[in-house]
């Protein structure tokens, strides 16, 4: 990720932090009416999950800039998921979600140089999770 990405994601995520629970309201929706076989993995408290949902995002999108002390948390976040049941498949969902949200959410700010940043930022995450995810399944 450039600088200016990073920024962009940082700047971005700050205006959406603020409205916490709908912000991840908005994204469970979102997830659930884009795959709704994915709700039987969440079958705890939504409002618990959506609190762990806006810290997790707080940590990495602070993270970006000091992605080698990033890099070792995000790989237990993504060894953790495979022993949920979390699929690869999972993942296009996740960040089409998050994305859906992210435009909501920031509305005209959501411009596409922002929705480009998110996505190398979602991708560069998501595939990290993913290869420790696959690494704890051998």
């Amino acid at each position: 990720m450039t600088p200016t990405q990073i920024a962009l994601v940082q700047e971005s995520f700050a205006k959406v932090a603020p409205l916490g629970k709908a912000v991840s309201d908005l994204f469970y929706g979102r997830l659930f009416q884009i795959d709704a076989s994915l709700r039987p993995l969440f079958n705890g408290d939504m409002n618990e999950q959506g609190r762990k949902l806006l810290t997790m995002l707080s940590v990495v999108v602070n993270g970006l800039t000091r992605l080698e002390a990033l890099v070792p948390q995000v790989q237990a976040l993504g060894r953790r998921h495979a022993g949920y049941g979390v699929e690869p498949g999972h993942y296009d969902t996740v960040g089409a979600a998050l994305l859906d949200t992210l435009e909501k959410g920031l509305g005209d700010d959501f411009t596409p140089e922002t929705r480009d940043a998110w996505t190398a930022a979602y991708t560069l995450l998501a595939g990290t999770m993913q290869a420790a995810s696959e690494a704890e399944a051998t």
